[in-house]
């Protein structure tokens, strides 16, 4: 990335300039190149460190547009950039706030990873964590801040993520498992739901099982996946899918296709079959995409390089306990 961390010498932008103490870029000429006036001389330049920050978030999506930034109807990503500029006093360009991937309107996460950048250190990061927290609403937190690396990316150093969809099956509908899970009324055959994911696991083009793209989300379609996991849980079942990425709507498209072969509309055989064709069009015939609601970003995964800490950093903050000293109400 070219900046400079904690510990880390503060080398010129990736530019090329030198940057004032104000952060803004000067010349060592006054003009096209000429020798500067020794009368008005230029004031020296100095490098502007940045220090970068890594974000682990947690968000019930059930009421939001989704991840990426837009200002109506908000997003994840606008509210805690919002939380982030009122905090830091810096703009948004300053602060440089990326997200390791694009959740859709109402998906969950338990660990989206965020990273961004300030030109000034933090001795302690336990205090930007409780005030970000304080500001977000309470279907967002902030589960832990910590110093990164120069070479960190939240998004590019991604190595792999791990994704749930999570499925009611019974006749009535736990009314707590209804923002979070997708009701299926008919009996589903695990058995073959099983055999089916297996036939998804291993390296593969999944053109088939992707939407169209929006925005700059066009992929290379060849993806790998590690496991895909079944796990019963009385009436709820876990779909548990890790791979080294996912293109636009692929897991809500391979639940969707498995939930067929689970009420045994189709057999699981279908599955490499579909996979051939690298045919969004030969998928419809069979399935949708499923809800939204019942799938959950679980966690981001980066080779240990990127996830060590800078020398002389501060600590990773997890939030901090609150204690009393003196009970000042009267037991009873």
């Amino acid at each position: 990335m070219g900046f400079a961390v904690l510990g880390f010498s503060s080398p010129p932008f990736p530019t090329g300039r030198l940057y004032s103490a104000n952060g803004c870029s000067q010349s060592a000429t006054n003009g096209g190149g000429a020798v500067e006036n020794p009368i008005h001389k230029v004031k020296p330049t100095v490098a502007v460190p940045q220090y970068k920050w890594r974000l682990v978030i947690a968000y019930d999506g059930t009421h939001y547009a989704g991840w990426q930034f837009q200002l109506s109807p908000p997003t994840i990503q606008c509210l805690v950039e919002n939380a982030l500029i009122r905090i830091t006093k810096l703009g948004r360009e300053d602060l440089c706030f990326v997200g390791a991937g694009r959740t859709d309107a109402g998906v969950h996460a338990w660990g989206q990873v965020a990273h961004f950048v300030t030109p000034f250190n933090y001795d302690s990061l336990e205090s930007i964590h409780a005030a970000l927290n304080g500001l977000l609403p309470s279907d967002i937190r902030v589960r832990d801040i910590s110093a990164a690396v120069p070479e960190f990316h939240a998004r590019f150093s991604a190595k792999g993520k791990v994704y749930h969809y999570k499925i009611y099956n019974d006749t009535i509908m736990d009314p707590f498992q209804r923002h979070y899970a997708y009701h299926s009324v008919y009996k589903l055959n695990t058995a073959v739901m099983r055999e089916a994911a297996k036939h998804c696991i291993g390296r593969h083009d999944f053109s088939a099982f992707v939407n169209v793209s929006r925005n700059d989300r066009v992929l290379d379609p060849v993806k790998t996946i590690f496991r895909f996991d079944i796990i019963e849980m009385g009436a709820l079942l876990q779909l548990e899918v890790e791979g080294s990425g996912f293109l636009y709507r692929q897991v809500r498209n391979m639940v969707a296709l498995l939930l067929q072969i689970g009420r045994e509309a189709v057999p699981p055989d279908i599955v490499p079959k579909i996979l051939a064709t690298r045919d969004r069009k030969e998928l419809a015939k069979f399935a949708l995409s499923a809800p939204p609601h019942g799938l959950c970003l679980v966690a981001v995964k980066y080779n240990e390089d990127h996830l060590r800490l800078p020398s002389g950093c501060p600590p990773t903050s997890f939030g901090r306990h609150h204690t009393v000293s003196k009970c000042k109400l009267p037991f009873y």
